[in-house]
């Protein structure tokens, strides 16, 4: 069922019918805008982190030995299988000791759940566990990991999180399975679910500090791959000037991973085309006036019509920041929102 709500903020939000007690998104005080949100949510403390881990490499390709690098947090082994289980994706180069990943792990871990932190590849500092470079639509890399651990655990429940490139990617999965076990629900935080309008967005002049922050750590990791691996990448040199996201994705990506260009590389790992598909209860989050995530009007329609997603789009909250007017660690609400939305959805 699709609701109407109007939310405190003034703004009237599409969404499917949310549990009791999910309170709205109040910015904080002097952070409205959505510039000012995203910059400020790197910079607002979390508690600290002490969560014990382990870590553990998980083959996610044996054409070529790719590995990723999750750490993972778990509850007493006679009760683990029993216990929801989250798995946690970072952004475009971010990691798993991002803050966000750590906050929404430390909330997790308190309500009882076991935490597996996941790197995508390369990420966290692990560009010698595979030849290949890492992109926007490797869902299959989040499947290996779920049915890695859920067959050496028995984990009865699953559920996915994640912010960003990462929301593209735990979206496309959970379209992808649709209901299948052990996949329960998904939570996705300013997901770049339309990959093309979202790299462009990230070129117009008022976002190119952003485009040029994501560039330069992609051309270090770039720079890194082609040490490692001489004998598949080119130099810097050869691949010529990159001066944007889709021309880093035109000349490298495309070229690395056999997409025509870049057009079709967004085209191909968007997970917009299967969003229609998702069969577990599923809250999409996002803002207005996040810089650069740009939803298409099709998009938008495949989420409303979804009977089990919840699609929140609130007119505040920047990209991936969504700092409130809560005190201690309740201002940061998306956290706190997509936690509370599946543990309400695994009960």
């Amino acid at each position: 069922m699709i609701l109407k709500i109007k939310d405190n903020t003034g703004l009237d939000s599409n969404t499917s019918e949310l549990p009791a007690g999910f309170p709205a998104f109040v910015p904080h005080r002097g952070l409205s805008g959505g510039h000012v949100q995203t910059i400020a949510g790197n910079y607002f403390p979390r508690p600290a982190f002490r969560l014990a881990a382990v870590s553990e490499t998980v083959e996610v390709d044996p054409a070529d030995g790719s590995r990723v690098l999750c750490h993972c947090h778990w509850q007493p082994e006679s009760e683990r299988s029993r216990r929801l289980t989250l798995v946690l994706v970072h952004g475009l180069e971010g990691s798993s000791d991002s803050q966000y990943i750590r906050g929404l792990a430390a909330r997790a871990w308190d309500a009882g759940c076991n935490v597996i932190r996941m790197n995508m590849r390369n990420c966290g500092d692990t560009d010698t566990l595979t030849p290949t470079l890492y992109h926007s639509g490797l869902s299959g890399d989040l499947g290996a990991v779920v049915l890695h651990f859920a067959e050496r655990f028995g984990l009865e429940r699953v559920a996915l999180v994640g912010y960003s490139m990462g929301g593209n990617l735990v979206l496309k999965l959970a379209g992808e399975w649709g209901n299948r076990p052990p996949l329960c629900a998904v939570a996705a935080v300013c997901a770049a679910i339309d990959l093309a309008p979202g790299a462009d967005a990230l070129h117009e002049p008022i976002n190119r500090g952003y485009e040029g922050h994501f560039l330069r750590g992609l051309m270090r990791r770039y720079a890194r791959k082609a040490e490692l691996f001489p004998g598949i990448y080119a130099s810097a040199r050869e691949i010529g000037p990159v001066r944007s996201i889709r021309q880093f994705d035109d000349k490298i990506v495309a070229r690395y991973w056999g997409f025509r260009d870049a057009g079709d590389y967004y085209d191909k790992a968007a997970s917009a085309h299967v969003v229609d598909r998702i069969a577990v209860p599923t809250l999409v989050l996002c803002a207005q006036d996040d810089p650069f995530i740009r939803l298409l009007p099709e998009t938008r329609a495949k989420l409303v019509a979804n009977p089990y997603i919840a699609f929140v789009e609130t007119r505040h909250g920047g990209h991936c920041a969504y700092l409130s007017r809560d005190s201690g660690n309740e201002i940061h609400w998306a956290e706190a929102t997509a936690i509370r939305f599946l543990l309400a959805a695994a009960r």
